[in-house]
Parts: structure tokens; sequence; C-alpha cells
């Protein structure tokens, strides 16, 4: 509980405002950056905490990128760090989009914010591509083969049989569920 107390909500209003501002690609893109800019660099969280955020904000309705926000900001400064997170982490694209439906009419037929918009798409594509990486190494790194497994599962499920995304993540919730079970099981006796 004490490790709340080390993070100022200034200090974490300013990093999620700044990630939010300067990230574009959508909500993969901004766990990739809040995994560097809060596990790498500030230590607030462990990785493998970090793992844990992602596989909840992603399952939980809502952007990932404001799922991230709230458990992230209330670990590091519990209740009032929740909401100090989501407010930097949705401020900027309330503003952004706010200028832009102002000009939207100039933005539509501008042909230099059309090529600006295609080239971030290929940044894009390698923020995800890196975020891909940097979680199944983590999953890896535990050296538990029934999550290896799952994972290579779920790769070849969604790859090369186009099972919906929504099938797979209740499939791997109800395992994670019965594995969790299992376990409570296990240490009872």
């Amino acid at each position: 509980m004490e490790e709340k107390k080390k993070v100022s909500l200034g200090r974490l209003f300013f990093a999620t405002l700044i990630l939010s501002a300067f990230t574009f690609g959508g909500g993969y893109v901004i766990i990739t950056l809040m995994k560097k800019r809060f596990v790498d660099d500030y230590h607030w969280i462990d990785e493998k905490e970090m793992l844990d955020f992602v596989a909840i904000a992603q399952s939980a309705p809502g952007p990932i990128a404001v799922n991230g926000a709230i458990i992230t900001g209330y670990k590091v400064a519990g209740v009032p760090g929740l909401f100090v997170a989501v407010l930097g982490t949705v401020l900027p694209p309330f503003v952004i989009l706010s200028v832009i439906s102002f000009f939207y009419d100039a933005f539509r037929s501008n042909e230099i914010v059309s090529m600006a918009l295609a080239g971030m798409q290929a940044g894009v594509g390698a923020v995800i591509a890196s975020v891909v990486w940097d979680m199944a190494g983590g999953v890896i790194k535990e050296k538990d083969r029934i999550s290896d497994l799952v994972m290579a599962a779920a790769f070849f499920l969604s790859v090369f049989l186009n099972v919906n995304a929504v099938f797979i993540i209740l499939g791997c919730g109800l395992l994670g569920v019965v594995r969790t079970l299992a376990h409570r099981k296990g240490e009872k006796r």
C-alpha cells in the first residue's frame, strides 16, 4: 500500500497526458508506451503486473488506453490516481477531436494531412508488432507451458482459422477461471 504514496498525482497526470497526446494508433500502441514509461523508466509497476493489466484492459469493455489508465492509476495512486490517469488519458484526444471537428472540411480535403495519416499507419503497424513481441516474451519468461500453449493456440485460431477474437477471449477467460479454481483447490489440500 505504501507504493501508492510514492507517485504524485501531478506526475501521474502529466505522464498519462504526454503519452496520450503523442500516441497515434490506438490502445495497443499506448500500452507499449505505458510499459516503457511505467515499467522500464519509472518502475511504478513490474513487468508481470503490466502483462496482467494489459489482459484486463483488453478484456474489459471500453477503450484499451482508458482501461489501462484506470488500472495503472489505481495501482500507483489509489482512487485519486485512477481519476487523474483517466483525465490525463482522455484530455488530449478530446481536444484534438474537438479541433479536427471544427476544421473538418479543411482536413477532409487536404492532401498533406491524408499523406501524413497514411505514413503514420506504417509506424502504428511497427509499434503493434513490438507490443506482440514484448507480451509474448513476457508470457514465455514465466516458463508456464500451459500459458505458452494457450498463446500459440489463440494465435493459430485467430490467424489461420479466422475464429472471432471474442470467442478466443472468452475461451481464454474460462480457462483462466478453471486454472485459478484448480490452483486454489490444490492449495486447500
